[in-house]
């Protein structure tokens, strides 16, 4: 009850505070499994998009928190846990799995006196195979835990905040949630003014008008390289602040 009441307490301030202007531009609001992906400037990026989903998808959709952060004290850490149940993970870069060798080929198959016959290419690993390969130790461990229990999540894919108009370059694990779970619908995002709410340094939040504003899916394309699909990935959340 008291987590309920906090929760009420937190989305009218936040309401008051920022005007949470919900933008659904190119998607409309849906319970369905999603991972949304945003820009990151200010700590209040995890509150300012919990409050701007309509409260059916609020119950359904946990956002990420950075553990150093949101643990350092009991409030902070029962507010993450008890209020957004929030997904706690580790602040460094994961590792991108290793991708199978390839098998060696006899050359002795060969035709007499013609060339070897060229490998074949393995085929990529299942979904299925990737999230068993998943140490359990990996950043996404618990992101993969969450989707697996059927969750949506939200996610800040540049990995720490920026501080500049544009994202950062993004970091490999939208990439990687994009293949073990190809069945999730992948959002855009972009969420505007927050860092201005509480510029950095600061304790008191000074009232601006703020807005997120989500835009039309993505997905991973049939043998899309890494880097050219987060590239991807980052324009369609850019886009967005023009809209």
């Amino acid at each position: 009850m008291l987590a309920k009441l906090m929760g009420f307490f937190l989305l009218g301030l936040v309401r008051v505070l920022t005007g949470s202007q919900a933008r659904w531009y190119g998607c409309p609001p849906k319970a369905e499994q999603r991972i949304y992906f945003a820009n990151h400037q200010s700590h209040a990026d995890l509150v300012m998009i919990w409050a701007a989903l309509p409260e059916e998808l609020r119950s359904i959709t946990r956002p990420i928190a950075a553990r150093d952060y949101w643990t350092k004290t009991p409030f902070r850490q029962w507010i993450t846990s008890a209020v957004f149940n929030a997904i706690y993970v580790e602040r460094q870069a994961a590792t991108p799995p290793t991708a199978p060798a390839s098998p060696a080929v006899d050359a002795g198959g060969a035709p007499p006196g013609g060339p070897d016959p060229a490998p074949e290419a393995p085929p990529p690993p299942s979904p299925e195979a990737l999230r068993a390969a998943l140490p359990e130790g990996d950043p996404l461990a618990p992101l993969v835990r969450a989707l697996e229990s059927g969750d949506s999540i939200i996610i800040f894919p540049e990995g720490t905040r920026g501080h500049g108009d544009d994202p950062q370059p993004f970091k490999s694990g939208l990439f990687r949630l994009a293949q073990m779970f190809p069945q999730v619908v992948l959002v855009p995002a972009w969420i505007n003014n927050v860092q201005r709410v509480i510029p950095k340094g600061e304790v008191v939040p000074v009232p601006i008008l703020c807005s997120v504003t989500f835009g039309a899916p993505i997905q991973l394309e049939p043998g899309e390289e890494r880097r050219p699909f987060l590239d991807r990935a980052r324009r369609a959340v850019m886009a967005l602040r023009e809209v």
